[in-house]
């Protein structure tokens, strides 16, 4: 393994928290990292943890994208952000990922933008890691993509099947399509579009899931678009600091239940790390020419070791590849009975996702100004390193 890039500057508790969770990496996993952001930040956070004699590189990038700045536009504008430095160090091969917590709508953009997508994906999707009975559920898409045609329903599918397939190691994956029934005359038109294909192809797709089946662990890959995968995401996390306030509240009622928590401390510890986003870290954005994860934006030093965990782990495992190929094997879309025809190319979806004042109109487009229709291919050349 090169390296794993760390976007320094990128999140609301940026850099300290940032530059703590990578040492801790570094120090406890032994993980390359190279700290991508103001070279005298990092320099005198690094000294101040003593953390001299680590794996850990600084690679300078002047600029910083604020997490409330348009994506697009910020990024040509920014053209030595910690941002797009961090993906040129991937592009490059400097770098064998790209961790950061900082603006997950730039995040996106540049992916697609400097890295490109892979063959057979019209969108990337964010894959997160979710809670269940049966260990973990891979959610795609869990908020990059707010509006999907049937087709990226498809494609969400088939990189959550080989996502689990490849890093989680399962033979199997049962794949389902969320919704707000399990009979197929639930849904919507884009449900029942996605549903219709799906089960023509060779996945182990078990139809429609309801919410509960996702905890229930009733399937290993659940699908949706990234408006409802968003939803599902923060209303458990919701739940979880929920659950953990109660629990907290009643041992702390009085001596019976305090001397009861400290015979059940370590059962408790168990709810309480099985529903810490934080043992998570980050999610990998599937679908792009890279190993890319994006952290939460409060994400805490443990948050982030475990971000910079699963970009090594995904690297080890060839997870670019692996998604490659398992796109290469599924039959053409468009001969399939039900398959809905792809919406334009990647550069316009990508303008129709991120206008220049960071909103979107009704049908997706971006109208009323010069967007400077620029495929990824035709980018100017990334920043140089330094």
């Amino acid at each position: 393994m090169k390296t794993i890039a760390v976007d320094a500057m990128g999140g609301d508790h940026a850099p300290e928290a940032i530059i703590e969770g990578a040492i801790t990496a570094a120090r406890e996993l032994r993980i390359p990292v190279t700290l991508v952001g103001d070279r005298d930040i990092i320099t005198h956070e690094l000294g101040r943890h003593r953390a001299g004699n680590l794996p850990i590189q600084v690679h300078h990038a002047s600029q910083v994208v604020e997490m409330d700045d348009s994506p697009v536009e910020t990024l040509r504008r920014k053209r030595d952000s910690s941002i797009r430095v961090g993906f040129a160090l991937v592009k490059s091969g400097d770098a064998d990922a790209f961790v950061s917590a900082g603006n997950s709508g730039a995040m996106m953009a540049a992916a697609v933008m400097l890295l490109g997508n892979l063959p057979g994906v019209d969108r990337p999707a964010i894959g997160i890691e979710l809670p269940s009975r049966r260990g973990h559920v891979t959610l795609l898409d869990a908020g990059a993509n707010v509006e999907c045609a049937p087709l990226n329903l498809v494609q969400f599918a088939v990189m959550g099947d080989v996502f689990a397939r490849s890093v989680r190691g399962l033979l199997s994956p049962r794949v389902g399509i969320v919704s707000n029934g399990e009979e197929e005359s639930k849904g919507t038109e884009l449900t029942r579009a996605a549903d219709r294909v799906l089960r023509q192809m060779p996945l182990n797709y078990v139809g429609y899931i309801e919410g509960r089946d996702i905890n229930a662990g009733n399937v290993d890959v659940a699908v949706t678009d990234g408006f409802t995968g968003n939803a599902i995401l923060k209303s458990l996390e919701g739940l979880g600091s929920f659950v953990q306030f109660l629990l907290r509240q009643m041992f702390e009622r009085n001596l019976k239940t305090k001397l009861a928590y400290l015979l059940l401390k370590k059962d408790l510890d168990r709810i309480r790390q099985a529903l810490d986003s934080d043992a998570v870290g980050g999610a990998p954005l599937l679908g792009v020419k890279g190993v890319t994860i994006i952290a939460h934006g409060s994400s805490s030093p443990k948050a982030i070791k475990n971000a910079i965990r699963v970009a090594a782990d995904s690297t080890r495992k060839n997870l670019i590849a692996e998604i490659s190929g398992g796109l290469r094997v599924v039959p053409d879309i468009q001969e399939l009975p039900g398959a809905v025809t792809r919406r334009g190319g990647l550069w316009q979806q990508l303008k129709g996702r991120f206008r220049r004042d960071g909103k979107s109109d009704r049908n997706g487009d971006a109208r009323g100004e010069d967007t400077e229709d620029k495929s990824a291919s035709e980018e100017e050349d990334p920043p140089k390193r330094n």
